[in-house]
């Protein structure tokens, strides 16, 4: 999963998720808590919305994404941002940073995209080992109701000005894995469109698999939300919180 063509396309299909808000929740679920920390890991960061916006809070930032066009993208935010943002291209499995940070952030189902098991627990453990003792660890996942329910066998148009695309979703299967293609279609300058296409998949997990990633990591469980809520997620809740805090 490379993500290149997703990358120049991610930033308008994502233009409803609400990043100033969704930031300033996450800020304060670590003062809740713990504290604000002072130099926070992005995991999975993407465009790195999300670590431009924590950059601009006066918090030292690293972002970390497997894609280097996703990268590419986010380095370009951040020059235009004026902020400094510490950008790694790795694999959450594979994570490797200089020293410990004090807080970390896995954002919008970021880690439903590592559909084998092992390495999800890999990907766990790796993020806690440079996490220091104590702080948060917060990061969100779709659940097995959306993919079941929502995302299943369902196809999703997305029509703006900059990108046409067609989201076509498999069945899912008893895993909780759903397989993705993307088609875009995005205007040149003789207003004639360009088709390309990505395809990859996604995983939901159900409680007793996070649970024993997280107590494989030294991670416990401080609390599990509703998306944007301070509340227990519901049974049809499509999008789960977990903070979790390294022991």
């Amino acid at each position: 999963m490379s993500y290149d063509e997703f990358a120049g396309c991610y930033d308008f299909l994502t233009i409803n998720v609400g990043y100033k808000a969704r930031t300033a929740f996450l800020l304060s679920l670590f003062e809740r808590y713990d504290r604000r920390p002072k130099l926070l890991l992005d995991m999975a960061c993407g465009t790195a919305e999300f670590s431009t916006l924590f950059a601009k809070e006066n918090i030292e930032v690293i972002g970390v994404d497997p894609s280097c066009a996703m990268l590419s993208v986010a380095r370009e935010k951040i020059c235009e941002a004026q902020v400094d943002v510490l950008l790694l291209c790795q694999k959450a499995s594979e994570l490797e940073l200089y020293g410990t940070v004090d807080g970390a952030v896995c954002c919008l189902d970021s880690l439903n995209h590592i559909t084998d098991y092992d390495e999800l627990i890999a990907s766990f453990k790796r993020i806690s080992l440079f996490l220091e003792p104590q702080r948060l660890f917060i990061f969100d996942l779709n659940t097995i109701y959306k993919h079941k329910e929502v995302l299943s066998g369902q196809t999703f148009i997305y029509d703006t000005d900059e990108v046409y695309c067609v989201w076509q979703n498999s069945k899912c299967d008893e895993n909780g894995l759903v397989n993705i293609d993307l088609d875009f279609f995005i205007p040149n300058e003789q207003d004639l469109y360009c088709r390309s296409s990505e395809s990859f998949c996604e995983r939901a997990y159900n409680k007793e698999q996070i649970a024993v990633c997280l107590k494989k990591s030294r991670l416990e469980v401080v609390a599990i939300l509703g998306d944007m809520s301070y509340s227990e997620p519901s049974e049809m809740e499509e999008r789960v919180i977990y903070v979790t805090r390294k022991v």
